[in-house]
């Protein structure tokens, strides 16, 4: 029992730190955000709920200037400043930010936040329990050995969300009538529309796959759909 009481605390300072991360992201989005009412994008947005359904998809612009969207733990979607930015300017499209929420939909509707929660909580229990058993073999290097691999492990399952969220787009925009030509022009776009961030960085060890990566899965997909027409 004592050997695994260390774990146990892990787990559960883990899924504390999880939850005081949300309310926190909660509050700093609460603060920092209004509702989207761009018209061009409304357009766009209504056509995205038509395919789901719904009577309406809303967006919230997040005021702060990188590059980026969020699906917040609470369902909510966001476009940062920065983005809203880059459609202003011409450099992305209506079509473009359509591909953006559709992803970001997708993690909503695949429990990714949620599932985050276990994925995080789980990492930290195996980081203490690798600590532990490798402290004893290799001394004063355990303790990084063990980060290491779990950072690893985050970093996989974190690609894996974006596949998934990348074909829940997909097949949300083929449906809307807007195709995966702007998911795919999107993407292609994201270095440097991002400014390169994450440099040299090898891909197993980014948090989202390689831009091709993506774009190729989505081509699968889209030959996929076809052959079942035919």
């Amino acid at each position: 029992m004592l050997k695994v009481t260390p774990i146990l605390l892990a787990l559960l300072y883990a899924l504390a730190m999880y939850r005081f991360s949300a309310w926190r992201t909660a509050r700093e989005l609460d603060a920092r955000s209004t509702e989207l009412a761009d018209p061009r994008l409304r357009a766009v947005c209504d056509r995205l709920a038509r395919a789901l359904d719904l009577p309406r998809v809303r967006v919230h612009l997040y005021e702060i200037e990188p590059v980026n969207g969020l699906a917040a733990p609470d369902g909510r979607i966001f476009i940062t400043r920065g983005f809203y930015r880059k459609f202003q300017s011409g450099a992305v499209t209506a079509e473009e930010m359509a591909s953006v929420i559709a992803h970001e939909l997708g993690h909503v509707a695949l429990g990714h936040a949620r599932r985050r929660m276990i994925d995080f909580s789980g990492q930290n229990a195996l980081r203490t329990a690798l600590a532990m058993v490798l402290s004893r073999v290799v001394p004063g290097l355990g303790v990084l050995i063990a980060n290491g691999l779990t950072t690893l492990l985050a970093a996989r399952l974190s690609r894996g969300d974006e596949y998934e969220a990348d074909a829940y787009a997909a097949a949300l925009l083929t449906r809307a009538g807007i195709g995966t030509g702007a998911q795919k022009s999107l993407l292609s776009k994201l270095a440097a529309l991002t400014s390169g961030a994450g440099g040299a960085m090898p891909a197993w060890l980014m948090s989202h796959p390689k831009t091709e990566e993506r774009i190729a899965a989505i081509e699968r997909l889209e030959h996929r759909w076809q052959q079942s027409l035919t």
